[in-house]
Parts: structure tokens; sequence; C-alpha cells
């Protein structure tokens, strides 16, 4: 039988293969950012296009968070240590709040400076068609990387990655609305390019308010949903052996999920039974929710929650064996003692291999004598081998 038990099942990922896989996809939009930043930039100071200029400058925004990634995640893919026995994953988390930040503000930079043009009527030349051109190209290039990226960063499971992803889809969607601007500023709109410049800095701060907040979620431990956490109770309730489930807290490192759970079983079991039933419901979480990493098990033999806590206070092993033996004598070498730690009580059990090895104290007398222990539940004799 056992009252407590904890056990960590940990799961390691191939963290050398995720951080080349990272690295690759980061240089190549890096280089890919670069480019467009320098063609978005000079086409739309020659060409007449604010829009684009700040499409541009959107673009070298993207290199900077390329850089950031790519130190962040040299760092945070290394494997656990003696000071950071769980990984370095929320080095990555500061990684993208530091790239929500940024975000919010080279927009809130843009926005302000595009809002006084508009409002200043600064408008006051056509784009001309190499804009569209520039575009375009921006359009098809930046959606492709988006794919691409986002792929990588689910396949190694990189919430940094898959920000860095729709960071680089942020710079497709605003190239697309310097397309239809530049197309309505040539049929006459000239306001529309600054419009758009505008509308292009607030996409950027709403993408880095969005990683920001769901990086902050993460540092301040915020749990899984009500739906996947009753799930998984239910999970572990219909697993055989387990009464009940009264306690089950979550938390995220990275896209990885850390779980706690304590599981109410017969207090007559054994502890490698009650390990076996925590390990199969190891097993049916795990299959249920693949970025599961870390499960921390806690076996119990009562629902302790709603329950009066078993106090610490109760006498050990070695105290309830000296106040046996100066009650009933010293008991023969073979005798073997279970104790069972039950709602502040302690139930006994002795086990004698063969009748006539008991003490000359019969059950009922031995019971007597230790009633007025506060701690006493009762006591069982058995007889054979167990």
């Amino acid at each position: 039988m056992t009252k407590h038990q904890n056990t960590s099942v940990y799961h390691s990922p191939d963290l050398d293969a995720e951080r080349h896989a990272a690295s690759r996809v980061t240089v190549i939009g890096m280089i890919l950012d670069a480019v467009l930043g320098v063609i978005k930039v000079i086409a739309g100071a020659l060409f007449h296009s604010q829009a684009l200029l700040v499409d541009g400058i959107h673009s070298f925004s993207d290199v900077a968070s390329d850089l950031v990634v790519l130190g962040v995640m040299r760092v945070s893919r290394q494997a656990p240590d003696q000071n950071h026995p769980y990984g370095h994953q929320r080095i990555e988390t500061i990684g993208t709040l530091a790239l929500g930040s940024i975000l919010i503000a080279v927009g809130a930079v843009l926005a302000w400076d595009n809002t006084l043009r508009l409002i200043a009527g600064g408008a006051d030349q056509i784009p001309e068609w190499p804009v569209l051109v520039a575009a375009a190209a921006s359009v098809a290039s930046k959606e492709w990387i988006y794919h691409y990226t986002r792929r990588v960063g689910q396949a190694i499971r990189s919430d940094l990655i898959i920000a860095n992803a729709w960071h680089s889809r942020t710079d497709a969607f605003s190239s697309i609305i310097v397309l239809l601007s530049t197309i309505g500023a040539m049929a006459g709109f000239i306001w529309l390019d600054i419009l758009a410049a505008v509308v292009i800095a607030g996409i950027v701060i709403h993408i880095g308010w969005k990683f920001t907040w769901n990086a902050v979620k993460e540092l301040v431990d915020t749990g899984l949903s009500p739906e996947d956490t009753e799930m998984l109770k239910k999970i572990a309730r219909e697993t055989d052996g387990v009464r009940n489930v009264h306690e089950l807290r979550s938390r995220r490192m990275g896209h990885d999920i850390l779980l706690d759970i304590h599981l109410v079983v017969r207090p007559e079991i054994s502890v490698s039974e009650g390990h076996q039933i925590g390990m199969q419901v190891v097993s049916g979480m795990r299959d249920s929710l693949d970025s599961i990493r870390d499960i921390n098990f806690h076996i119990d033999a009562e629902n302790d929650e709603d329950d009066v806590p078993t106090s610490e206070r109760l006498p050990s092993r070695e105290e309830i064996q000296d106040i046996l033996t100066s009650h009933v004598g010293e008991l023969p070498s073979h005798t073997r003692l279970r104790l069972h730690y039950l709602k502040n009580k302690v139930y006994l059990e002795l086990f004698f291999d063969h009748p006539g090895q008991e003490p000359s104290l019969k059950i009922r007398e031995i019971t007597e004598e230790l009633s007025d222990y506060p701690w006493f539940g009762s006591l069982r004799i058995w007889y054979g081998t167990h």
C-alpha cells in the first residue's frame, strides 16, 4: 500500500535536430527579408510610394527578428542541466516576447508618422508601376517562406518559429495592401498610399501584441483550457485502478505541456501497483495530447483534498515498532508489519509466517493496549505466507 508516490515521466526530444532545422529555415528567411527590404525601400523612395517604403522597413524588422530567433533557438534548445532541469525553453518564450515588443514598437512609430502625414495632406506624388512589381514579388516570396517556416515550427513544436512564420506573413499581407493602394493611387486617389502605410503599421502592431500576450501568459504559468483539462481528468478516471482524480495542474514551456496530477487508488495496493496504474494514466494522456513533455503523477490512498489532510505528526514505522515492543514484547524475527495511514489514523497489519509465532497477548488485548494512542485505528493479524 502507498500513501503518496510521486513519479515524473519525461519525454526528451532530439534537440540538435530541432536546433538545426530552426536555424536553417531562419537563415533562409533572413536572407529573403534582407533582399526584399532593399528592393522595397529603394523602389518606394524612387517611385513615390510611402506604403512600399514602410513595407520595406517592415522587412528589415523581419531581419532583426530573425537574428533574435537564431540567438534564442541556439540557447533554448539546449538539453536540461543541473540549473535548468526542465530545459531552457522559457528562453524561447522570452525571445517571443522580445519579438512581439519589437513589432509593436516598429508598428507604432510607422503608424504615428504616417497618420500625421495623412492629416497634413502630405500625399502629392503618384506611385509608379515598378511599385506594383516589387509588391507582387514580395507577396509571392513571403507567402512561400511563411508556409515553409510554419511547417518547420510545427514539426519541432516551437512557438517562436511559428511566430516568426506569421511575422513573415504580415509582410505578405502588407504587400497586398501596397498593391491595392498603389492601384487606387494611380487611379487618382493619391491619399490611399499613405492610408495603406497606416494600415500596414496597424497590422504589425496587432501581430506583435498577439505574440507578446501569448508569451506573457506562458511566463505566468497559464494552464490548459478547461476543455483540455477535463479531457485529461476523464482519461485518468477511466483508467483501471483509479478511483478519483482530485487535482490536475498544467503549465506550458514553449510548445510543451507540463502536468502534475493526483490519482486516488485503493489504499491496500502495493507501491508497484500504484506506480503501474500511474504509468497507464500517463500512456492515455500522451495518446490524447502529443505536446505533453513531462507528467508528474502523485498516488494517493485517499482524497486528501476534500477530507482532512493526513498529519505529518503521525508516528513513523520505527516509533510504532518501539511502541509494539514495549507493550507485547519482542516480535519474532520474520514478522512483517504493514502500516496504512488513512484519515489521520494508523491501521496496523501483522503478518506471521506460521501460527504460534504471534505474541502471547491476543489481538483484543493488543488492541486495548494501543487504544489509548490517538493515532491508533485498528489491528489485523495474518497467518501463513503473504
